[in-house]
């Protein structure tokens, strides 16, 4: 049962909460309301609340009128020289991880809607706790959860404790419920989940200069996962500047939390970025980045090695493309790690396989549509079945869209348009499709144009049909 809010469960690396808390013991002492103070020391209410609640720093001056309006006998100076001394010995943060990735929005963060259900417990949606990893956690009630969010997005001053750090990761998982419902009605178009994603992340990263050495890991575990949600939405909807902009600064900050699993998916989201710039030497360094940021995990190898295949058979690569992709299947077979923080549900053995074997059908498609031989054409085909087969239904609509469409154009390489065009028959029913689907859909369009001599009408058609679909 909830009671009341728990400090953050991180160790304590400076005394300027110290330093608050002694200012509104004398303050409460003088008989001072927070606003009569601000008015006798030329400031805000809201600063003075910021003061208190560690999340500003006081300037020696202003330091030396609080002791004289209070009375405090010089107590809150010698206060806050020991939070200056501790201060100094915290790193300062590069100016970069000090912005967010996105321009800042009109008007204040929206109010996450109590529709989207709130999960119960973390991980959930591939969201972990910030302050427990994937060990797993329970999250406040929903209504509780959407108030703490709502307080922490309004009040730069708003205490940061167990409770709302929960409450953030928890409205966060239900932001992207709401994102994969978008995408399973087709209402790609839909802005209120970026809208809360991004707001929030503004409120987040607006927390990490002034705050103290216990708060930042939290913070940055934060705005890491906000980040990269945010960069996802953005890709969905045909973005790719911005997203590659949320992916970099939840690198940064994933690498300041030590998150690796923040930063593998951020870098797996780059190197994709990379494939659809037709860059497959920057697709290939990123997926580098994954081995190097995560060393010694069965899964970042898989994940490497995956994304080297996918650079490689851009490139033309045909044998090293094979290679690359029987490594990757290697690594799912060796023992998972038992006691990392690694556990969280995208990285779990049947997960990690869905994502290979999708993987490969990419990248054996690219080769069969490069080189026009039926045999890869086909060897892609099974990789796609089976990542279909791994999907199940009803689950990541915009993945099963992606890999059918996958599935079709495999068909036309193999030069079978007839199936093609029959197994492409569901997704062309004129709905708003995602971004990299119509990606997708582009290569397979410029297939159909160039064999409609030989295909006919129907391939005409098609390639008619897909040209108004992108």
């Amino acid at each position: 049962m909830l009671g009341a809010p728990n400090p953050v469960e991180l160790p304590d690396g400076g005394s300027r909460q110290e330093f608050g808390a002694l200012l509104r013991h004398w303050r409460r002492h003088a008989g001072w309301t927070q606003a009569q103070l601000g008015a006798a020391v030329g400031y805000d209410h809201t600063a003075v609340s910021r003061l208190e609640h560690g999340a500003r720093r006081a300037t020696p001056r202003l330091v030396r009128q609080l002791d004289e309006l209070l009375g405090s006998s010089g107590e809150l100076t010698r206060c806050h020289a020991r939070a200056e001394s501790a201060e100094g010995d915290r790193p300062a943060l590069p100016p970069h991880l000090l912005r967010p990735p996105l321009p800042p929005g009109a008007g204040p963060v929206p109010a996450a809607d109590p529709a989207d259900p709130c999960p119960a417990t973390l991980p959930d949606h591939d969201v972990q706790c910030p302050l427990h990893g994937a060990t797993g956690c329970h999250l406040p009630p929903p209504a509780t959860a959407l108030a703490l969010h709502a307080a922490f997005c309004a009040d730069p001053a708003a205490p940061l404790d167990t409770d709302t750090v929960h409450a953030l990761a928890a409205v966060l998982g239900a932001q992207l419920h709401s994102a994969e419902r978008a995408l399973r009605e087709r209402a790609v178009g839909e802005r209120g989940p970026g809208t809360v994603i991004e707001g929030t992340l503004r409120a987040v990263v607006a927390r990490l200069a002034d705050a103290p050495t216990r708060h930042r890991r939290v913070l940055a575990r934060l705005a890491a996962e906000y980040s990269h949600a945010a960069g996802s939405l953005r890709l969905h909807g045909g973005r790719p500047a911005t997203a590659m902009a949320c992916f970099d600064r939840a690198l940064g900050w994933a690498a300041l939390a030590g998150d690796a699993t923040t930063q593998a998916a951020a870098l797996s989201d780059m190197a994709v970025l990379g494939l659809l710039d037709d860059d497959p030497a920057a697709a290939g360094d990123y997926a580098r980045e994954i081995r190097r940021a995560a060393p010694g995990r069965p899964w970042s190898d898989a994940l490497a090695t995956l994304g080297e295949a996918r650079a490689t058979a851009l490139a033309g690569d045909i044998r090293a493309t094979v290679r690359h992709i029987g490594r990757a299947r290697q690594h799912l077979d060796r023992p998972a790690t038992v006691g990392t923080e690694d556990h969280v549900p995208w990285l779990a053995p049947a997960a990690l396989r869905l994502r290979v074997e999708s993987g490969s059908s990419a990248a054996l498609r690219d080769l069969a549509a490069a080189t026009a031989d039926p045999r890869l054409a086909h060897r892609a085909l099974t990789a796609a079945t089976a990542a279909l087969d791994l999907l199940g239904d009803g689950r990541l609509p915009a993945a099963r869209t992606m890999l059918t469409v996958r599935a079709a154009d495999c068909h036309l390489c193999a030069d079978d348009p007839h199936t093609a065009l029959a197994t492409l028959a569901p997704v062309l029913d004129g709905a708003p499709l995602p971004a990299l689907v119509r990606h997708e859909l582009r290569g397979l369009r410029d297939r159909l144009t160039a064999g409609a001599d030989r295909w006919g009408p129907a391939a005409t058609e098609a390639a008619a049909r897909l040209g108004a679909a992108i």
